[in-house]
């Protein structure tokens, strides 16, 4: 389970299995867009940044997630976050707002971590730790902590006792996690079948979905999923108003339905209308709602079923949220469309762009999140 210098890990941001970086690496942490509630962390609050901005000048934070509120793991196992706080969700044990990385408690053994990002008012945190426990805290509303309750928490607390647990992110009031054994399992809101159990039943606890062991990556949108099998295919479920589950229609599924018949699925990402997945030989795709030109493929238009982005074959990584993503290539370059109203897509500008657009010249960049109207981004 460790992401220090050792075997393949399951990354969450990038949805695949990667290599962990040598120790020499080095990752700088940037952020840009909204920063009204101090979510980028640049020890103030009001301004919004339109152009990537360095996060204090500590050069060992290694995975990141970004919405309304902001988090940090670093190469020592520490877990650090700031932003809003409504909810606890900082996991401080208050309800204070930071604008600047506050450590959660003392341990040194967090590895992944996952957030809502599409919603202010969702607020729930979920996070798996190196011995393969899995960890909530903020607002429990509708069971989405998996504690068996409804009780908002404002530092993290264990759920259940297993020690098996590889990955887990967090969607609106609801939590999908995978694990070691490669069983997939859900947990609250379940209005649409977005936790793909065949009902529309809501649950406080872990519900394990069907009975197959082949389950590799899973993105969790708004009230819908996105799922990768270890044989390359691509799977989907819940809400699908604007056709982003991918299945050329708009209907709503209550258990996993395959995406197509391709099994050259790498990595996905999803948000509240739109989702995005890259294959193997390196080629981007996008479908869902397009407003904004969101799924950069120079329109605005919606699309139920997989739009190649380009023709380029060196897609890398992809993030987005609300109405916009963010990507790197092969190259460590990054790029960015859709809505940029904050500044979000860090181009120095406000400008909307429906194709994906460079963000300056580096060719250093890694791992990108990118939230409700704001972006991280670590640079090696």
């Amino acid at each position: 389970m460790s992401y220090r210098y050792g075997a393949s890990y399951l990354d969450p941001g990038l949805n695949t299995l990667v290599a962990p970086p040598p120790p020499t690496y080095t990752y700088n942490l940037y952020a840009w867009g909204s920063n009204n509630g101090g979510q980028l962390g640049l020890s103030n609050t009001g301004s919004i940044y339109s152009s990537p901005t360095q996060v204090g000048s500590l050069t060992n934070w290694l995975n990141i997630s970004a919405a309304y509120s902001s988090f940090g793991i670093k190469t020592d196992g520490t877990l650090w976050s700031w932003g809003f706080n409504n909810f606890g969700q900082l996991g401080l044990n208050n309800r204070t707002y930071y604008s600047s990385p506050k450590q959660v408690g003392l341990l040194t053994n967090w590895s992944t971590i996952s957030q809502t990002k599409n919603n202010y008012s969702a607020g729930h945190v979920l996070a798996v730790k190196t011995d393969g426990t899995l960890w909530a805290w903020g607002r429990g509303a509708n069971g989405c902590l998996g504690l068996g309750n409804t009780t908002y928490y404002s530092s993290p607390k264990q759920v259940g006792a297993l020690t098996n647990w590889s990955s887990v992110t967090a969607g609106k009031y609801l939590s999908i996690a995978i694990k070691t054994n490669g069983t997939l399992w859900s947990w609250g809101f379940n209005n649409n079948g977005q936790l793909g159990l065949n009902n529309t039943t809501s649950y406080s606890s872990p519900m394990q979905i069907g009975a197959l062991t082949n389950w590799l990556a899973v993105t969790a949108g708004y009230y819908n999923a996105l799922a990768l099998k270890t044989d390359g295919t691509l799977w989907a479920w819940g809400n699908n108003g604007y056709g982003n589950l991918g299945l050329g229609n708009t209907a709503n599924y209550s258990s996993p339905k395959q995406v197509g018949l391709l099994t050259n699925w790498s990595k996905i990402s999803m948000s509240r209308f739109s989702s995005f997945g890259i294959k193997t030989d390196g080629t981007l795709w996008a479908w869902g709602r397009g407003a904004s030109g969101s799924l950069g493929l120079g329109n605005t238009n919606y699309y139920s079923s997989p739009k190649q982005v380009g023709s380029l074959t060196n897609w890398f990584s992809i993030s987005n949220s609300w109405i916009s993503a963010s990507a790197t290539k092969t190259d460590g370059t990054l790029w960015s469309w859709g809505q940029n109203n904050a500044g979000q897509l860090g181009l120095s500008n406000t400008t909307y762009y429906s194709s994906p657009k460079q963000v300056g010249t580096l060719t250093r960049w890694g791992k990108i999140s990118q939230g409700g109207y704001q972006t991280l981004g670590l640079l090696y």
